[in-house]
């Protein structure tokens, strides 16, 4: 996603930013900071791969200092995570600006601010809108409380896939997954544990990594998978490298990118999967049944087998990667 919203509102003077420094919260690769001055600009964001993007790019992505001048909230899917954000902004900016786009909820969110505040300025453009108002304690009570454990004895929180209850996906491959396993087993987008908890349950395993980019749902995979055979690891599944490879990978692959559905990213889990395999190494993997994973599960493994599903979801059982060069260790 990139708009020009913010930059609109500061080249027409509808927004004079006071002097100080400038935390950003979750911008997704590709937005706008074009008219944001550089100096004293830090980007906070969970998502590891956003995370990385932004450092590349010359970023402070250190954690924020109690008080800073602006706030700026790029609004995500979840408006549960949403309004936790903009309760953060608001405890420590003086000025916060929301910028989203209309599919993403932020005319929702316009609307519960303006019932607490009243009426707030605002600019819309390309799909979206921008709005700003000062830092307040009035929206306090939108900040998130703590994991919650689900009824399923599962902890989960705002912004995390499939919050306060178990994908069905996942529950489909957890049931599939033989009664042994071999000993060293990769989660990659391990999400908040499920499938490594069932996956500990299983005969012959020593250790599990759980590989996952999204901090809040690792935070929550911290509680639910306490088992001392488990290591978890703040990662880009599809980059992620590792001194030692692995006998098997598990994985659900996500399968958007903000709002639009992008095959590929399921697609380079796979070639990740088979990249982390031993030579006689095996993936479990469930897809949503429309998704087309199989020319690259058959390019990127000599077996491959579908193992059942439903009318949503398709599971594979893939064995005997094809040897690729693996990426030097990433930092853990």
């Amino acid at each position: 996603m990139s708009t020009d919203r913010l930059s609109t509102a500061l080249d027409q003077g509808l927004i004079v930013l006071p002097e100080g420094d400038i935390v950003v919260l979750r911008p997704p690769v590709g937005y706008d900071l074009t008219g944001v001055p550089r100096d004293g600009v830090r980007v906070l964001t969970g998502f590891r791969p956003e995370r990385d993007h932004w450092a590349a790019a010359g970023y402070d992505v250190s954690e924020a200092p109690v008080h800073v001048a602006v706030g700026i909230v790029v609004v995500p899917r979840s408006k549960s995570l949403a309004r936790s954000m903009i309760a953060k902004a608001c405890a420590m900016a003086d000025l916060v600006l929301v910028d989203g786009q209309r599919t993403d909820g932020v005319d929702s969110l316009f609307k519960d601010c303006r019932k607490v505040m009243g009426d707030l300025p605002s600019l819309t453009k390309a799909h979206g809108r921008l709005f700003w108002f000062p830092g307040t304690d009035r929206l306090a009570d939108w900040a998130a409380p703590p994991p919650v454990m689900g009824p399923e004895g599962f902890y989960t929180t705002a912004g995390v896939f499939s919050d306060g209850a178990v994908d069905r996906g996942s529950a489909l491959l957890a049931t599939a997954l033989p009664s042994k396993l071999p000993k060293r087993i990769a989660d990659l987008g391990a999400g908040w544990g499920y499938l490594s908890a069932a996956v500990l349950t299983r005969d012959g395993v020593t250790h599990v990594d759980l590989v996952e980019a999204e901090a809040l749902s690792l935070d929550c995979a911290r509680l639910n998978v306490t088992d001392p055979r488990a290591a978890f690891h703040w990662a880009d599944a599809t980059t992620f490298g590792t001194d030692r490879s692995y006998d098997g990978v598990v994985m659900n692959p996500p399968f958007h990118q903000g709002r639009a559905a992008d095959p590929g990213l399921g697609r380079a889990f796979v070639a990740s999967a088979a990249r982390l395999l031993t030579a006689g190494g095996s993936l479990w993997m469930v897809a949503n049944r429309h998704l087309p994973y199989e020319a690259t599960l058959r390019e990127k493994f000599r077996n491959v087998d579908e193992i059942g599903g439903d009318g949503a979801f398709k599971l594979f059982h893939a064995t005997r990667p094809n040897s690729t060069p693996r990426p030097n260790s990433t930092p853990r």
